[in-house]
């Protein structure tokens, strides 16, 4: 297997020219991914909006201070005063600020806010014929406190919600780094194959030259038939045309692997990797029990079922009994004089208390809760099907471990196989016991057999992948891995702001 493990190196050796090339290994590839991934940066995007949403949230249970001023307010309006049934005009300049702090109650959803507007006014007005004029400096202070009642806490649900949508957002930023693990890790073995078939054409037009020289000197020198040496070049062709092939689809799957990375497009590159698998242990039983603990997609159907109880809760208020109390506290004051203004102040308390009450809705209500409550049964049912599936795909991943381990022993022993079977057959080419067109196919049993065997070797590094991802849990170190306590850690850092 340390052939296979110098494929890279060998193929970085047998190109003539390179310029600017880039040498790649799985680790430098993800770690470029973290960066340049198109896909990871949406979904850091995506994280980052919920969390500014949780935050502007947050900021809004605090104190809102405002203030607002009006320099200058002038009119002259013609009034009628129903008092007495007359017309009169009224000229007013006014100047007044008003400094207001307002706090939300998250524990029981109400407000309670302090006004407090500072002002100065020139009335005139010629009313029951004579012209009367009033200057004066005024300040209202007011406490108000406004409560609703035999409702739910609107606060408290938006506030849970945005703390579900941004836990929901990591859930997905973790999973978006397992995806792009696995996608990577695909992509960079495609590349490796690309490159191993392509070293392995190079090999067989070798091979296949060589062959063409035998028969070629033979032919001249009377030893063979000449339609040996049509058929030798038959193959020779074929075998160009084979490389031809095989280079295009290397520099296709490069493109699709930088086009993932997020790499410049015009940068070459070539991968060096090892794939030589080492069996790994892998307990079944181990495997179920870490999925079905640790798989976020299941904290995300239970994110579901929370959203979808939340909804509940909005439909039952539908045309509900509610009530409403709001509280204020006040004194005013006003003077000619400044330094006078609340010399004689004047209280100004009030109370109201006012109820909505549903009559009839026609069944309106009872139909939606119906139909609410569907859609939580149906998000449960979701739920108890997604730790069904974790278990079917966890046992389906373990047989194809299992199989590919099989299939590695199977491939390594046909490698071996085709390889003395050509090197037999082309000693018997060489001593004109056997054609060019059947050495040929021997020629070609053993490409297919080392792609085969690079080909299974990858497809278990593949799979074990895979089991990591069905598991969170990292069955070659024997250790948990790190993006299922992502979303948790952000949760410990929100909880303690």
């Amino acid at each position: 297997m340390q052939r296979l493990f110098m494929l890279g190196i060998f193929f970085l050796l047998g190109i003539s020219v390179i310029t600017a090339q880039e040498a790649l290994t799985l680790e430098k590839a993800l770690q470029i991914s973290e960066i340049g991934s198109p896909d990871l940066q949406q979904s850091l995007l995506n994280l980052e909006r919920f969390q500014k949403d949780l935050e502007a949230q947050r900021a809004a249970l605090k104190s809102r201070l405002t203030l607002d001023v009006t320099p200058l307010n002038y009119s002259n309006q013609r009034r009628f005063d129903t008092r007495v049934s007359e017309w009169y005009t009224n000229e007013s300049l006014t100047s007044n600020a008003r400094f207001l702090i307002s706090q939300p109650i998250l524990p029981t959803d109400g407000t309670i806010s302090l006004s407090n507007e500072f002002g100065w006014q020139n009335s005139t007005s010629d009313a029951s014929g004579t012209n009367t004029q009033s200057k004066r400096f005024y300040n209202n202070l007011y406490l108000n406190l406004n409560q609703p009642l035999f409702t739910y806490n609107r606060l408290k649900l938006q506030m849970k919600e945005l703390e579900l949508s941004y836990e929901n957002a990591n859930i997905s930023y973790a999973m978006q780094r397992l995806n792009l693990e696995k996608n990577v890790t695909q992509f960079f073995y495609n590349v490796f194959m690309a490159q191993n078939n392509l070293t392995i054409a190079k090999e067989e037009l070798v091979n296949t030259q060589k062959s063409y020289d035998i028969i070629k000197n033979k032919v001249d020198a009377g030893l063979a038939a000449k339609e040996e040496l049509y058929q030798a070049e038959l193959n020779l062709s074929t075998a160009k045309s084979t490389l031809e092939n095989r280079e295009v689809s290397f520099e296709n799957a490069k493109d699709q692997l930088k086009l993932y990375l997020g790499m410049d497009l015009y940068q070459d590159i070539l991968v060096l990797g090892n794939i030589e698998a080492n069996p790994v242990q892998v307990d079944l039983d181990k495997a179920i029990e870490n999925g079905l603990n640790s798989r976020m997609e299941l904290r995300q159907r239970e994110i579901d079922i929370e959203n979808s109880q939340f909804a509940l809760i909005r439909t039952k208020a539908l045309n509900e009994f509610r009530g409403d109390v709001n509280l204020r506290l006040g004194v005013t004051g006003d003077n000619e004089d400044l330094g006078m203004i609340f010399d004689s102040p004047t209280s100004s308390p009030s109370v109201n208390l006012s109820f909505s009450i549903p009559l009839f809705d026609w069944g309106e209500k009872k139909a939606r809760i119906a139909a609410q409550e569907a859609t939580i049964k149906s998000q449960e049912l979701n739920l108890s099907e997604e730790k069904k599936q974790i278990i079917i795909d966890v046992r389906q991943v373990y047989r194809n471990l299992q199989n590919q381990l099989n299939q590695i022993e199977i491939a390594k022993q046909n490698e071996t196989n085709a390889q003395l079977t050509y090197e037999i057959n082309l000693e018997r080419y060489q001593n004109g016991d056997l054609t060019g067109m059947d050495l040929n196919l021997y020629q070609t049993q053993l490409s297919e057999k080392k792609i085969a065997l690079a080909q299974a070797l990858i497809n278990y590094k593949i799979e074990l992948l895979n089991m990591k991802i069905q598991t969170l849990y990292d069955f070659e170190k024997g250790q948990p891995i790190l993006p299922a306590e992502l979303y948790l850690k952000e949760q410990e850092k929100s909880a303690k702001k």
